[in-house]
């Protein structure tokens, strides 16, 4: 799936290119996922934020995997990420297997890129070579425990001579690289939550950049790779917002500019608890395989977070992407903890299908999606009502009551595709029946004036009601239960109706076998 760059052996090089990207016009912003498991509701908010931001501005929105940690890999999860991404409607536009002139788009692809940058910070003294054993590392947080501290690095190979780092190097002593804080007091302008300020060397020691395995920490690459691929703006969750003056830190020590950041808040769940990946319902796979609309959950997402203008009281709309694209504004996203409302998703979903049937070019594709459905649930049924008509007039019915499509192939729904195989007419004669139907085409079909209707007529013919409602529910659904039957009446539709009353009524000679057939 990734294809390699060639990468440029000189650092400097990359430099000048990117710090002209830095100051380039168009709005650059990038989703930036581990491969360490499947996408989910925090990480889908993150990358729909980023990218309506993109569109809004009319810029571009990149993929990056950030694969540093090799220990935590999840093989097929980088793949996954990106069909998850595309399901539900964003467009990638450079990253890994989409081209880009910034690439790779992988960091594990992306080695000499670090190895050059961090010499170069090692050169301009803001990072040093640190020598510390894990046993020692390991018994500074033994006593900052004990001494109900917070551990914290204490800086020890900041200060150790040139000679001294010679001679630990002539030695191969194993060594990672740290990087030098300094005291930071400059607020952060906060897209979202405003003026923030955190002085990260009063609470921290120094941290590692570069592990002894060559390896990038994620703070390190992850601001190489900002700069190089000409990142403008970055949204991402607010538990990094602490981490932003580490960030800010390292392009100052590189001489970057470093692009404005927005944090979004917690994604949390409708009793206010934080939203986890242990939670098995909220993997976007989890979503699909239920049933649900990609924009259906796009919207469910957005409605929790803001970024748009919402009249109080204004009746729950459902908007494609390119409509929140064209209303998001950053300024309007919440600052405050986005809480989740579970039948929001629902209304959702039937919103779509209600929005879908009032376009004649989307609703053919939903009949002929509901024409599959049906055949995969009924595989050996060859009587199948299947008309386009027939269809609609079940989803308009659906979108009011059902949340998943597939909900209609359920048993208990089976008569609004199977016909009935096998029907004898009882309790009415074939006049009788004649008669039903030349009422039925001349009256309006909702369920209480059925009921009307079929108590009316009952009463007129002298038809005990309940012997009467069994003859046409099993002319109708050749079923037992189900929905009362001017309810099943309403749902199949006058078409529908008349025609399985028709098929139902004895045939006897070939002259009323071609007039039925004619019928019908």
């Amino acid at each position: 799936m990734y294809s390699t760059h060639r990468l440029v052996s000189l650092f400097t090089q990359y430099s000048i290119r990117a710090t002209k990207r830095c100051a380039h016009d168009e709005v650059r912003v990038r989703f930036a996922p581990s491969p360490t498991g499947h996408l989910h509701l925090g990480g889908l908010r993150t990358a729909l934020y980023n990218y309506l931001y993109s569109r809004n501005k009319n810029g571009k929105f990149l993929l990056r995997i950030e694969d540093t940690d090799q220990t935590r890999l999840v093989p097929g999860a980088a793949e996954s990420l990106v069909e998850d991404l595309q399901w539900a409607g964003i467009n990638i536009d450079e990253g890994p297997g989409f081209g880009g002139e910034h690439g790779p788009y992988v960091q594990s692809e992306r080695m000499k890129i670090y190895q050059n940058a961090v010499k170069e910070l090692l050169v301009n003294d803001t990072a040093y070579r640190c020598f510390c054993t894990e046993r020692r590392l390991e018994l500074l947080r033994k006593e900052a425990l004990r001494t109900r501290q917070v551990p914290r690095y204490d800086n020890k190979c900041r200060y150790l001579t040139p000679q001294q780092v010679a001679v630990l190097l002539a030695k191969n002593t194993p060594y990672c690289i740290r990087f030098k804080l300094t005291s930071h007091n400059e607020p952060l302008d906060d897209l979202i939550y405003g003026s923030v300020t955190h002085n990260v060397s009063e609470n921290e020691g120094d941290p590692v950049i570069m592990k002894t395995d060559n390896f990038p920490t994620y703070h390190f690459a992850n601001v190489v790779d900002d700069h190089m691929m000409g990142i403008t703006h970055v949204f991402r969750g607010v538990e990094w917002q602490i981490s932003t003056t580490k960030h800010l830190l390292l392009y100052k020590a590189f001489g970057w500019q470093p692009p404005l950041y927005g944090h979004l808040p917690l994604l949390v769940n409708s009793d206010g608890t934080k939203l986890s990946k242990r939670q098995g319902d909220i993997g976007i796979k989890n979503f699909r395989e239920k049933g649900y609309f990609s924009v259906a959950l796009v919207n469910y997402v957005i409605s929790a977070g803001g970024g748009f203008d919402h009249s109080p009281g204004q009746k729950q709309q459902i908007y494609s992407m390119a409509e929140l694209a064209h209303n998001f504004t950053i300024e309007r996203v919440n600052s405050h903890p986005s809480r989740l409302n579970p039948d929001l998703l629902n209304d959702f979903n039937r919103l779509h299908i209600l929005k879908v049937l009032q376009n004649k070019t989307n609703t053919e594709d939903l009949v002929r999606h509901v024409q599959g459905l049906v055949r995969s649930a009924y595989p050996n049924e060859q009587n199948l009502d299947l008309d386009d008509q027939h269809i609609e007039n079940v989803l308009k019915w659906a979108a009011k009551r059902l949340t998943f499509l597939q909900d209609l192939t359920t048993s208990k729904l089976s008569f609004l595709w199977v016909r009935p195989a096998e029907f004898k007419l009882k309790h009415m004669t074939k006049d009788q029946m004649h008669s039903l139907i030349d009422n039925l085409v001349c009256i309006e079909f909702t369920k209480d004036n059925l009921n009307d209707k079929l108590k009316e007529f009952a009463d007129v013919n002298q038809l005990r009601f309940a012997d009467f409602m069994k003859t046409l529910r099993a002319a109708l659904s050749g079923l037992k239960e189900g929905p009362g039957v001017a309810e099943m009446m309403d749902i199949l539709g006058k078409d529908c109706v008349l025609q399985r009353l028709k098929s139902c009524i004895p045939i006897h000679s070939a002259d009323e076998a071609k007039k039925a057939a004619k019928e019908i």
